[in-house]
């Protein structure tokens, strides 16, 4: 259930009174990101309601504070200067734990449902799912007709762009950091189309032997809280020096940052808190 929690994460970006409306009705947006996917039974719609309710009053009890305080210790290392890239990265690990706890609290009702699902629904299911394959797997083929100044472009233009919603208008020497570190990064795409496709044929597999195989649920949560497993060691390495990068790259820009930048990047970190403290209501 991978976009319950994505879907978790875009409401969090989200404002204001419409922020708290979208949190507070996550089950009408679960449903609809889950009809691309299959469509319930009326029975299964009811167990799958409780599960929601269970998943949603837990993030709400025990995960929204522990966002928050995330956020609070972020913006006390803007203000007092200390975005250093170790502490970039424990930040990114803390991050990375959030959706972890997430992933693994959904996992077994995931297994649950889907070891009632009918042949039809796991034909619909699948059919979804390569022609998500399919659809990344054209995208990679335009990048690849990209001169190699294209893509560097292209890459240069992304970071530019999520750095600049953060912090404001960016200073020449701003954008000469960022050029300087995109040239350092490693695609991934090729290694990740293929871990999309090996976690599909697996998921495929075990969901196949739903009716006969006494494991299916364990054998489903195995797979769903053990994604490196069908990573490559190529694509695990290539994420790590990625995120490395980053972390680099965002602990040089906090040095130049101006007060106004500061406040701006202060301003979005406390819009998100208010958020989430809204949420927690």
């Amino acid at each position: 259930m991978k976009k319950f929690v994505c879907l978790l994460v875009f409401i969090t970006s989200l404002t204001a009174c419409s922020s708290k409306i979208a949190y507070n009705n996550v089950d009408w947006w679960i449903y609809w990101y889950l009809d691309d996917y299959v469509e319930l039974t009326d029975e299964q719609k009811t167990v799958f309601d409780e599960y929601l309710n269970t998943w949603r009053q837990w993030h709400k009890n025990t995960e929204l504070s522990k966002y928050k305080a995330q956020l609070e210790e972020i913006k006390q290392d803007v203000l007092t200067n200390r975005l250093t890239s170790e502490r970039i990265l424990a930040h990114l690990l803390h991050a990375r734990a959030h959706w972890t706890r997430a992933r693994d609290k959904v996992s077994p009702d995931v297994a649950a449902i889907a070891k009632t699902l009918s042949d039809e629904q796991v034909i619909t299911l699948f059919a979804q799912i390569e022609k998500e394959n399919r659809e990344e797997i054209e995208k990679r083929q335009d990048y690849l007709s990209l001169s190699e100044k294209e893509k560097k472009q292209k890459r240069k233009a992304q970071l530019l762009e999520s750095v600049e919603e953060q912090i404001g208008r960016l200073t020449d020497t701003q954008e000469q950091i960022i050029a300087t570190y995109s040239e350092q990064y490693l695609s991934t795409r090729d290694e990740w189309i293929n871990y999309r496709e090996t976690m599909t044929n697996a998921a495929r597999r075990i969901i196949a032997t739903r009716h006969i195989n006494k494991d299916f649920e364990q054998q489903l949560i195995t797979l769903i809280q053990n994604p490196d497993t069908y990573r490559s060691p190529m694509y695990i390495n290539a994420r790590a020096h990625n995120t490395e990068v980053m972390a680099a790259m965002v602990s040089e820009l906090a040095t130049t940052l101006s007060d106004k930048q500061k406040r701006v990047f202060i301003g979005n970190i406390e819009d998100v808190i208010e958020d989430i403290e809204g949420f927690m209501e």
